[in-house]
């Protein structure tokens, strides 16, 4: 694929969508330690089951005005009224399953939090804090785990599939396609 820039990317970057190419050049596959980060992304993989990660990230920045900028405490207090006014929101994706699993996620992101001392920790120390470089695989062993023991806490929509592109897009797993100019 020609690239206007000469870069080579990933087969899944649409080149038509500076947004995408944005996030897989600078976001994609960095590592995340910070737990807000975290919590967003998660979110959005969430959201993204089932559906493309280009239309997440499109409208990523509704998700951010809509959940509050995704500030843990406050959607971990959502009740009812805030849940019926996301499913309401035009600029957002609307799945009524998606939207309470986000707020059921926030608190089991919170326990874990006061667990292991951070989101982050508990994340990195499913690989010794080593980002695990395979390319190919739309799930692994590591996904596995790490999404047996989410679900066992209580978490929704964190299937062994979801796991695994989220560990991608936070950095736990760096896959860049060869030939990519970021492998």
């Amino acid at each position: 694929m020609e690239w206007a820039d000469g870069k080579m990317r990933c087969g899944w970057a649409n080149p038509k969508n500076e947004r995408y190419v944005r996030y897989h050049d600078d976001e994609w596959g960095v590592p995340v330690r910070d737990d807000h980060k975290l919590f967003e992304m998660l979110v959005l993989e969430c959201f993204q089951a089932g559906l493309s990660w280009e239309c997440v990230l499109n409208k990523q920045e509704a998700f951010r005005r809509a959940f509050d900028g995704f500030d843990l405490e406050m959607v971990c207090a959502y009740g009812e009224e805030k849940l019926d006014a996301l499913q309401s929101d035009p600029d957002i994706i609307r799945n009524r399953l998606k939207i309470r699993a986000a707020v059921t996620n926030a608190r089991v992101f919170r326990e874990i939090q006061r667990e292991h001392g951070s989101f982050s920790d508990y994340l990195w120390g499913w690989t010794g804090g080593k980002v695990i470089y395979e390319k190919g695989l739309a799930s692994s062993p590591l996904s596995d785990r790490v999404s047996r023991d989410l679900k066992k806490r209580g978490m929704k929509f964190v299937g062994t599939t979801v796991v695994y592109a989220y560990l991608q897009a936070v950095g736990v797993i760096y896959s860049h396609d060869a030939g990519c100019f970021l492998e």
